[in-house]
Order: structure tokens, then sequence, then C-alpha cells
């Protein structure tokens, strides 16, 4: 029977004469696999598609014998959420010891830096005049009035004219004081105090040999004297 034909199967005719249905079947089996391969890898990695706000806010453990401290849940630290950080809360600030006080106890109290006023004028006033004058020299007078109720003591500062010099001084009719010359200043401070509503005669000899007889200054417990 050697001359008998062996027949193919056309199915397997069909396959040699077309390889390249095999290759795109094989090609499309890869596919398929490496698709299903990357899907259940990227679901096996932890934290993919949960957002921080699906997660338990604490894990409980699982059942312990009664009583065991670990039996509490276990809290766990809030979501960050991107872009957002937690304010800063700074403690109030704290008075320094000693410092300034923004109170004030009345209004009573000198303020810092400020001048105390001035106290009030002396009751007792003077008026100058000359009483007599002479060759080399004149009497002159400052006439100290006290317009007060009670007695008052009372202080003459007097700068005789220019080119004079005063030789002595005294008052009429009342206890003597003490007098005294500084700088060219004199200075003549009372004995007693003067009465209320009362006035006494401070007098002055001083030698001049002409010119003007107004003294360069005369004041009355800081107060300038009348007549000038």
């Amino acid at each position: 029977m050697s001359g008998t034909r062996r027949r193919t199967p056309r199915g397997a005719t069909a396959l040699a004469s077309s390889p390249w249905v095999v290759v795109a079947t094989g090609v499309v089996v890869m596919v398929v696999l490496l698709v299903v391969a990357l899907t259940a890898s990227r679901s096996r990695e932890p934290g993919t598609g949960a957002r921080p706000d699906d997660l338990p806010a604490t894990v409980a453990l699982p059942d312990l014998p009664s009583g065991s401290p670990s039996q509490a849940a276990v809290a766990l630290p809030a979501p960050m959420v991107p872009g957002l950080s937690p304010r800063r809360s700074d403690p109030p600030p704290v008075p320094t010891p000693g410092g300034p006080s923004t109170s004030s106890a009345g209004g009573a109290g000198a303020q810092p830096g400020s001048v105390p006023p001035a106290p009030p004028p002396s009751p007792v006033t003077g008026r100058y005049r000359v009483v007599e004058t002479f060759d080399g020299g004149f009497i002159g007078e400052v006439l100290l009035a006290n317009a007060a109720a009670r007695p008052r003591p009372w202080a003459v500062r007097l700068v005789p004219p220019a080119g004079s010099r005063l030789v002595t001084s005294w008052v009429e009719g009342a206890p003597q004081g003490s007098a005294r010359m500084s700088d060219g200043v004199f200075t003549y401070t009372s004995g007693v105090d003067l009465e209320g509503g009362a006035s006494v005669p401070l007098r002055f000899h001083i030698e001049h040999n002409g010119g003007d007889t107004r003294p360069s200054g005369c004041t009355v417990d800081g107060t300038a004297c009348a007549g000038l």
C-alpha cells in the first residue's frame, strides 16, 4: 500500500498556511495576563483608594481578660490634611513685677517729670522809697505790710545802686533781726513775726556820690518791691 496517500487535517493545514493567527492569539493572551497582574498588584498596595476621612478614629484590641489595661481602645492621631497645619496658640503675656501700671488710684500722685506748683505769694509785701538825701549818701526804706490776719515772718533782699555801699540797716520801732551781705546782695531777716494788718519800716544808710538812688534789686519773700 505504498501508493496510498495520507490525508492531512484541514485545521492543521490552515494554521500552517496562516502563522500570523497564532502570533496574534499569543499577543492577546499576554496582554490580558499583564492587565490582570497589574490590577492585582495595585489592589494589594496599602492605603490605595482610601481617604483619611475613611480611617477609624480608634482601633479596638482583641478580646483580652477582664481588667487588663490593654483592653482599652488605642487612640490614633487625627489624619493630616495636605495644605493645612494646626494653629499656634500663644499664652497671654505675663505682667512684669514693678512694671508700669495702666490703672491710677483716683488720680492721686504726681506724674513723673511734672513740675510742682509754685507756692502762693506771701501776704507780706514791701514798698521802697528814699527817706532822706545828703552829701555822700541817702537813707532808703522798705515799708513792710502784712495783709494776713495772722503774724508772719519776712525777709528782704536788696541790691544797692551801682557805685554805692551799704553802711548799716535797722528796723524802726520793732525788735531787730539779722543782716548779712553775700555776693553784693544784702539780706535782712525779721527778728519777730509781723502782726496781721500791721506795718513796719526797714531802713538803710547807703553811701552814694550822686546818681540813681534806686536799688538794682529789691524783694520781700521773693516778691518784687513796689515803688521802683
